[in-house]
């Protein structure tokens, strides 16, 4: 991508189904059946983005929306998000856009439907990711034991939603 080149946050499209297929197959080893991602789509619309360079899908992040037991409150119920996926082309990587990406799906579980925190999964030897998740204000909230596949621990972070007004101009890039 040239310098001056912006990427264009939006929302996913079922055209888009082929693109975001492959780039999880290419950066993920976990990977979901084409029904999968549809139905996280059409429940959750507004949850799954995908980001473009140049009219190319270059990366994705894809949440749903849950209730139950908060992650900060004892015995409360609440709504929160799932970020159940997130995958940037390795060569669009170290630019902000899994931060960019990651701040806009917050904005919309928080905004558009009415959650109050947001949690994910990551493999613990991920450490990008989990330095990325701590800077975007997640917090580790306990270890999944062989929560993958091929036994790999999980850490399970949380964060309280919205984000702050500082947060969200700290964070995002130009798009």
């Amino acid at each position: 991508m040239s310098a001056g080149q912006a990427y264009h946050i939006r929302s996913f499209r079922e055209e888009d189904l082929e693109s975001v297929i492959e780039i999880n197959r290419k950066c993920l080893p976990e990977n979901y059946t084409s029904y999968f991602f549809l139905e996280i789509h059409h429940s959750n619309p507004e949850a799954f983005l995908v980001a473009e360079a140049g009219g190319k899908i270059v990366g994705y992040v894809m949440c749903r929306v849950e209730h139950g037991l908060s992650g900060f409150l004892k015995f409360k119920l609440t709504r929160k998000g799932h970020v159940v996926s997130i995958a940037v082309l390795p060569e669009h990587r170290l630019r902000g856009l899994a931060t960019l990406l990651m701040v806009k799906a917050m904005e919309n579980l928080y905004e558009k439907y009415a959650c109050h925190e947001v949690y994910l999964e990551v493999r613990v030897s991920n450490s990008s990711a989990i330095k990325l998740y701590r800077k975007l204000g997640f917090k580790e909230n306990k270890t999944l034991p062989h929560y993958y596949i091929d036994g790999e621990d999980a850490l399970l972070m949380v964060r309280k939603l919205p984000l702050e007004s500082w947060e969200t101009v700290q964070l995002k890039k130009p798009s």
